[in-house]
């Protein structure tokens, strides 16, 4: 007879529930030793409890259970540690075959367009743009240009041609990365000659490095729009100091009815600076390629820096680029400081040499300095090297080192000018060899003036456009709403892929998952395992409890809580009345402490706010660009506890979740990663709304949850299960009710009344 103890007995390794039969046997088949040990320790743990031995980690409010770590002990899980950010190691490995790839960079690129914002992408109508005041230099013009790419938001540049030149040519996109002035940057007199004396230029001129690479690029026959990135130069609408030297929240742009950029508000619908400026970067494109003179096959781009960063974003993310150039900025070091070059879900499990592998197999070039890029001959470049060659261009990619700081001067530029002549094949002399020029003013620059005035730069200019952006978004929803068949499925390939992106996790592959059984208690018609589950893949480790009855109907209910496992049991130790009803039905129940839950948290106490980086500015996406959100963490440990039950060996017959409050939404998306892996879902949502949330870091807050419907979005994709609905009201979510209808599922969604209880719940899940 296998013996009984406390709550918590010695290890015995890795094991599955495969030899669990005899805890399955017959009240009346156990003899009386096994009776009275089983009295005895349910009146042990009841004292331990009682006397305060046993110390709960979760609060004192919070219902007993079964401990699984030692006392004292967190779980030996790697989320635990130091949350990653942009000063960390991005290594990248390369795919094995094209056909891996090809799958791996939908994902990626999908991540890209969500993490900016652009999934799917807005309303693109004919760029309506505004040129004028042109002047004439030796061998180019340059003439003022501006455009609104979305209503508020506007695109402002100098577009430099070739003298006596009318094309097709090349047309190559210059954004200008983070030089004082941007577009009007001048080193200075002093600065300038300093340059030359180190041999960074060549001129005078050389104190206009970004003009002097339009300049270069006109006169070798290519057009070139030089841009303002947001707040530079003539950009107006978002100021400089908000879009790249944001630093706290602003509680008056926090509400729910009225928020500004960096607030809880817009993180919910993926709006940031990175997002509008690639938008701008595609509308550029856009306006370029729609230019007679242009050649649509000799599309290219190049910046440093910042500008670099929105060169790869471009390129990676518009296939008519033909050839990109990012100087300073591709490595697997720094992946980009500024608030405009990261955004939430942008590089978890990714980064820039994985972003500028996805301009294979077009051609693209890199220059590296006594930067964060210095490495990048030996860190990133051979794996580049080796992905061009299994697509079939190994002269396609190139990088070089250059001994200077963080530039993009003469000897950079010299490198960028031999790429684009040999790919955009201009045929000229190489080496090709920049020379001086005039520079422009800002006076000749600048496209506002009293004819062409400058639009308003403020907190209501800034919310107002957020407004129409926010509307245009909703829009696109509404047109996804399922009506048949047919568009569920659309629905679900645009609402449902994103949500995979915000997840960030399938479920979890049956080998990813160990188990390890600490303990057996027997209850009242049941037995409790205390136990660990851990996913190996990513190093994580679940406290969990089982209760197995005695007669089990190989149902299995995952209830889950925003207590954790203590949810399942009442303050005496015992199942809580629902979960009784279900074990002396035959359902086994099952719970886990997610994270952050229960024995996760040292202190005892509910967490009140997620994670962050070491990062003193209040951005989301320096944490959640690098991490998974709490949210999606907690999925995650639901989908491990899916994992394992689906391919226990017992195979159960069915398996349902239940989420009451906090925990409906993280059980809504975990259905709906898992999909036909789960029965039936019953939740409480207490009429939650993600719309609702205004703290930067709330544990619920998980990016882009209001752009992609929210909480009735996340219903919507369960639209194919049973599903138990309270704290709704008297009617569901019009979201979920097209969902059903289309699915043919409207018989399946019993919306319980005001006062539904957990008991109502289990009733359901044992019809």
């Amino acid at each position: 007879m296998r013996k009984r103890g406390g709550p918590r007995v010695a290890r015995s390794g890795f094991i599955s529930l495969d030899n669990v039969d005899e805890p399955l046997m017959k009240q009346d088949d156990m003899n009386n030793e096994v009776r009275l040990a089983r009295r005895e320790t349910l009146q042990w743990l009841a004292w331990g409890w009682a006397a305060g031995q046993m110390p709960l980690i979760w609060s004192e409010a919070q219902a007993a259970g079964p401990r699984v770590a030692e006392e004292g002990k967190l779980p030996d899980d790697a989320r635990l540690g130091e949350l990653k950010d942009y000063n960390g190691y991005f290594p990248w490995t390369p795919s094995a075959t094209p056909e891996e790839w090809s799958k791996r960079a939908e994902y990626v690129k999908r991540q890209m367009l969500l993490a900016c914002g652009l999934w799917p992408m807005p309303e693109r109508p004919a760029v309506k743009a505004v040129v004028h005041g042109k002047v004439e230099r030796e061998g180019y013009t340059v003439e003022r240009v501006y455009f609104e790419s979305s209503p508020g938001l506007y695109v402002t540049g100098s577009l430099y041609r070739p003298i006596d030149k009318k094309g097709p040519m090349p047309a190559i996109l210059c954004p200008h990365g983070h030089w004082a002035q941007g577009r009007f940057h001048d080193h200075g007199e002093a600065k300038g000659k300093q340059e030359v004396a180190a041999g960074a230029e060549k001129f005078e001129s050389g104190r206009h490095p970004l003009q002097a690479r339009c300049v270069q690029l006109a006169r070798m026959g290519c057009m070139v729009f030089h841009y303002d990135m947001l707040g530079y130069a003539d950009s107006p609408t978002i100021s400089y100091e908000l879009a790249h030297r944001f630093a706290k929240q602003r509680p008056e742009l926090s509400r729910p009815d009225h928020w500004g950029l960096f607030s809880a508000q817009a993180e919910l619908r993926l709006l940031n600076i990175l997002g509008l400026q690639t938008f701008n970067s595609i509308r550029a494109l856009d306006w370029v390629a729609s230019l007679p003179e242009a050649d649509s096959k000799r599309l290219g781009v190049t910046g440093a820096s910042g500008g670099g960063t929105q060169s790869f974003m471009l390129a990676a993310l518009d296939d008519r680029i033909s050839a990109a150039f990012p100087a300073v900025m591709v490595s697997t070091a720094m992946q980009g400081g500024c608030t405009c070059e990261n955004a939430s879900f942008l590089r978890v499990n990714t980064g820039n040499i994985e972003f500028a592998a996805l301009v294979a197999p077009r051609p693209i070039g890199m220059s590296a300095a006594d930067d964060w890029t210095k490495e990048l001959e030996n860190k990133g470049l051979p794996e580049l090297k080796q992905h061009f060659k299994m697509m079939g261009v190994p002269d396609s990619v190139e990088g070089k080192h250059f001994p200077f700081p963080h530039n993009y001067n003469y000897v950079s530029r010299a490198m960028m000018y031999e790429f684009f002549n040999r790919h955009f094949k201009l045929g000229l002399e190489s080496p090709i060899v920049e020379t001086d020029f005039k520079p422009l003013s800002t006076a000749e620059l600048t496209v506002w003036n009293d004819q062409h005035p400058k639009p308003a730069s403020d907190d209501a200019a800034e919310v107002a456009f957020l407004q129409k952006w926010d509307q245009q978004s909703q829009k696109q929803l509404a047109a996804l709403t399922p009506r048949n068949a047919e568009t569920l499925a659309e629905f679900r390939r645009v609402i449902g892929r994103a949500w995979e992106v915000m997840i960030g996790r399938p479920l979890p592959a049956a080998e990813a998952i160990e188990h390890e059984r600490l303990d057996e208690i027997d209850g009242d018609g049941y037995t409790s395992f205390p136990s660990w589950l851990r996913n190996t893949k990513h190093g994580e480790q679940l406290p969990t409890v089982f209760l197995l009855p005695n007669d089990w109907t190989k149902q299995v209910v995952l209830w889950i809580s925003d207590q954790g496992k203590a949810g399942l049991f009442d303050d005496q130790g015992k199942p809580i009345a629902a979960v009784a009803k279900l074990l002396k039905a035959g359902a086994a129940v099952a719970s886990v402490d997610l994270l952050y839950q229960g024995e996760f948290l040292a202190d005892g106490k509910p967490l009140t706010e997620a994670r962050a980086v070491k990062n003193p500015r209040e951005f989301v996406g320096y944490t959640a660009g690098f991490n998974h959100p709490l949210f999606a963490q907690r999925v995650h440990d639901i989908l491990s506890l899916l994992s394992y039950v689906k391919h226990h060996p017992k195979q159960p017959d069915r398996i349902d979740l239940v989420g009451f409050g906090p925990a409906a939404p993280w059980v809504l998306a975990a259905c709906a990663m898992a999909d036909d892996t789960v029965r039936r879902v019953a939740v409480d949502t207490h009429g939650f709304r993600f719309a609702q949330i205004t703290n930067h870091r709330d544990p619920q807050l998980i990016p882009g949850a209001v752009k992609y419907g929210d909480l009735p979005g996340l219903a919507a994709l369960c639209a194919s299960h049973p599903l138990w609905l309270a704290g709704e009201g008297a009617k569901a979510p019009e979201l979920l009710q097209a969902a059903v209808k289309s699915a043919g599922t409207v018989d399946q969604l019993v919306l319980a009344t005001s006062t539904a209880t957990a008991d109502d719940a289990a009733k359901w899940l044992l019809q």
